[in-house]
């Protein structure tokens, strides 16, 4: 036959196990059981009862043709769990016999004599809070006048061994290493009756991260300052009467000197050579001490400025990418880590075009246009350097210069050939100042032919007012509105404190001209422009003392205007014309207003009524 089943009830732990193909002898068979068994009941397969005995190494005795099942009881014995704690933390007591809870005066749990705040009480498990008070002793389990001893507690001290680092910013996290800290920071509201575990600085609370009983990570709040690092363990101890809760007391570990460092922000961290870098923080100085210096990946940077609060460098040119390392009073600190770029062309647009021209530089790591200054600020001191693009050798105007693209202006004698952007950068003097070596970082982003324009014909070669007049060719290029950039120092100026900006009055640089006086342009492309016939010419034009009455026939110009860079590297040069004559225009007496509009325009205001 074969044994099925298997049920026992051992202590406190309830057990259930399915053995097959067991097979019995018809003299009984011997199965080993674990000890502190004492009743069995076994049932026969056919409802039969049989009877079986223990022996005294817990061996149980069976006759053949018998399905059992076996019903142990619980044992008497009292367990302790865990037999080492920390001031407020719970403790296990595991049995048999304790009863049901009655109230705090009758059912009491001491520890080495002190009354333990009771946490659950059911008949065969306790648990309760290890006293602030209580020292290394026995355990005892009172119910009335029924007293038991549940074995000896041993209660351990917090002690932090070391912590990680020793020197550390506000906000970053903080390791402790030690023993008996408990297995879990508890609680995290500040007001529960039970007390919070916290690890302090000073009189600062630091918030756990992750909380075990031999390492506590902690986030440094931004309000801490250098002190001592102490561990708290909560008590949750009972009243007088056995209630909760006595007011919270703590458990503080041996304490650790921690220096909390002032926080250094880093902007930008990462750019070409030549990026000004600068350092925000507290307590670098008034000025620049003697040895003090800063460095991109093992090279020295550039120093331009040096003040308590804030540091300005710039990227040397042989700089790696790498750790950014302040030395300050002889010590050295990894602030971050430089990711050093080199810039990159993806696109030249247009590759041809006439002078006047917006050129766009399209790609990456170009860095920004005014970063030689001293000022944490760009846009402060305004400082170029020697950051600039070229047209066939010929400078252009930088209109707009970012990070991924740079716009320029075609400049009036640029040359067709390749277009070169260059960035400036420095080696320093041994000790920080500028500079051993000035030089530049050229990439080149492609050729560029400046093109002519050249008019092949127009139509009508006279008209009436409004008529519209084609105007054909080639290389015309796009037409230009009139906008702030047609000033270029208006960007710049609007950065500093001034009383107005004023802009020139020939502010166009794409225009057609009747008899030297500008008409209304309706279509502009690089093959054909379409202008409409101006009014005034027929009816006269001057200025004071000067006068023109007879403009009707005249040339007919085409014309675009650039700039070139001053010599000295500054903007610009007054504003230079490429002039293309068409040939000559007259404007005929048509599409003229009726002459009796001058005369009454508006009968429904006439006053002789």
């Amino acid at each position: 036959m074969t044994l099925k089943k298997l049920a026992c009830y051992s202590r406190r732990v309830s057990c259930f196990m399915l053995l097959s193909s067991l097979f019995l002898s018809e003299s009984g068979a011997t199965v080993s059981v674990p000890r502190g068994w004492r009743s069995y009941v076994f049932l026969h397969d056919k409802g039969l009862f049989m009877k079986a005995f223990v022996t005294g190494a817990g061996t149980l005795i069976l006759w053949a043709s018998l399905t059992v099942s076996v019903v142990a009881a619980t044992p008497s014995a009292i367990e302790l769990h865990p037999s080492t704690a920390v001031s407020g933390a719970t403790v296990s007591i595991g049995g048999k016999g304790f009863g049901t809870f009655r109230s705090v005066h009758v059912n009491r749990v001491t520890v080495s004599g002190v009354p333990a705040l009771i946490q659950r009480w059911e008949p065969d498990l306790i648990e309760v809070k290890v006293p602030f008070q209580a020292q290394s002793g026995p355990v005892e389990v009172m119910a009335g006048k029924k007293k038991r001893a549940a074995g000896t507690l041993t209660v351990v001290q917090p002690t932090i061994t070391a912590i990680t680092p020793a020197e550390i910013e506000p906000g970053h996290t903080l390791q402790i290493t030690g023993a008996n800290f408990g297995v879990t920071a508890g609680p995290r509201d500040p007001n529960t009756m039970f007390g919070v575990n916290d690890v302090m600085i000073g009189s600062v609370v630091m918030r756990p991260r992750r909380w075990k009983d031999n390492i506590i990570e902690v986030e440094v709040p931004t309000n801490a300052m250098s002190g001592e690092v102490v561990v708290r363990l909560a008590s949750s101890d009972p009243l007088p009467d056995g209630s909760c809760c006595a007011p919270v007391q703590y458990k503080v570990s041996n304490a650790v000197p921690l220096k909390l460092i002032p926080s250094i922000r880093v902007d930008p961290v990462s750019g070409p050579v030549g990026t000004k870098v600068v350092f925000f923080g507290q307590g670098f100085g008034a000025e620049k001490g003697v040895g003090d210096k800063v460095t991109f990946g093992g090279h020295l940077a550039t120093i331009a400025q040096w003040s308590d609060s804030a540091i300005v460098v710039h990227l040397p040119m042989d700089a790696d990418t790498g750790p950014i390392v302040l030395t300050m009073q002889g010590r050295e600190r990894t602030v971050g880590v430089f990711t050093v770029h080199v810039p990159k062309v993806i696109a030249l647009t247009p590759p041809a075009a006439p002078i006047g021209t917006l050129l766009r530089i399209s790609g990456e790591h170009f860095g920004f246009y005014s970063e030689s200054g001293s000022t944490p600020y760009a846009f402060t001191d305004f400082n170029i350097g020697e950051n600039r693009v070229d047209i066939g050798g010929v400078r252009a105007i930088i209109y707009r210069w970012q990070d991924d693209r740079i716009d320029v202006w075609v400049p009036f004698s640029a040359k067709t050939g390749p277009v070169v952007i260059y960035r400036g950068a420095t080696k320093p003097n041994p000790d920080g100042t500028c500079c051993a070596t000035k030089d530049t970082l050229q990439t080149e982003a492609g050729a560029f032919t400046v093109v002519m324009p050249q008019i092949d014909s127009y139509s009508p070669q006279s008209g009436g007012l409004d008529e519209l007049i084609s105007i054909k060719g080639t290389g015309f290029g796009s037409f230009l509105k009139t906008a702030e950039h047609a000033y270029l120092g208006l960007n710049q100026g609007a950065y500093k404190r001034r009383e107005d900006i004023e802009l020139g009055e020939n502010v166009s640089r794409t225009e057609v001209l009747f008899s030297n006086i500008a008409a209304q342009v309706m279509s502009w492309t690089d093959t054909e422009i379409v202008v409409r016939v101006p009014h005034r010419h027929l009816y006269g034009l001057g200025k004071r003392n000067e006068f023109f009455n007879e403009l009707a026939t005249g040339p007919l110009v085409v014309r675009r205007g650039s700039w070139d860079v001053q010599p000295d590297g500054s903007c610009c040069t007054p504003k230079k014309w490429l002039s293309m004559e068409a040939g000559t225009f007259t404007i005929e007496a048509k599409g003229m207003p009726d002459p009796g509009y001058f005369n009454t325009n508006r009968p429904d205001a006439d006053t002789n009524q």
